[in-house]
């Protein structure tokens, strides 16, 4: 038996086969689809300017780069509680109102200097809202948390800003570090 056919027999033997030869090959990446989640385009866009807002582009990638509405729209479709993805979508909305009665504006007109603002009184209005014992966090905290996870799980920012390795080696709980390095991606 050659080579390529004893990985084929393993494949198959393995159960490999019933997940498609294209989940194998790293040139066939999956398509993302965000359709039956929920989100229009323009939620879509709220969500990469927030995003980008949080993790601006500086010398390293932001979120705009890694795309991170996608992946939010899907996070909050798949994994959220339907509280939560309520708390969520009707955080976007409420968010959308408090521009418009504060700056007479929608958020993806705004300058970056009101969307900072914006972001950092929703911020500090959040952190009081979850000092209390609520079952649900402040929209704003989903939004954020869901940004900064979708991010840096993202490809880009877990090689671009991140350390990466792909392959690790052992672990070493005394590994030298400096001030201003940065972390570590697993």
């Amino acid at each position: 038996m050659n080579r390529r056919d004893l990985i084929k027999f393993i494949a198959a033997a393995t159960g490999t086969a019933f997940v498609s030869s294209n989940a194998l090959a790293y040139s066939t990446l999956p398509q993302v689809e965000v359709k039956n989640t929920g989100f229009s385009k323009k939620d879509l866009m709220l969500l990469n300017e927030i995003g980008e807002s949080i993790l601006p582009r500086t010398d390293t990638p932001g979120a705009k780069d890694a795309d991170v509405s996608k992946m939010m729209a899907i996070m909050v479709a798949d994994c959220y509680s339907a509280e939560e993805r309520q708390v969520f979508m009707q955080g976007l909305q409420t968010l959308q109102t408090r521009t418009q009665d504060k700056y007479k504006k929608e958020f993806l007109l705004l300058s970056s200097e009101q969307r900072f603002e914006m972001l950092s009184l929703l911020d500090q209005e959040a952190r009081i809202y979850n000092n209390h014992e609520n079952t649900v966090p402040h929209y704003f905290s989903l939004i954020k948390q869901l940004v900064l996870f979708t991010f840096f799980t993202s490809e880009i920012g877990a090689t671009q800003v991140l350390r990466y390795v792909a392959v690790p080696t052992y672990y070493d709980g005394d590994f030298p570090y400096k001030a201003g390095d940065r972390a570590w991606a697993t």
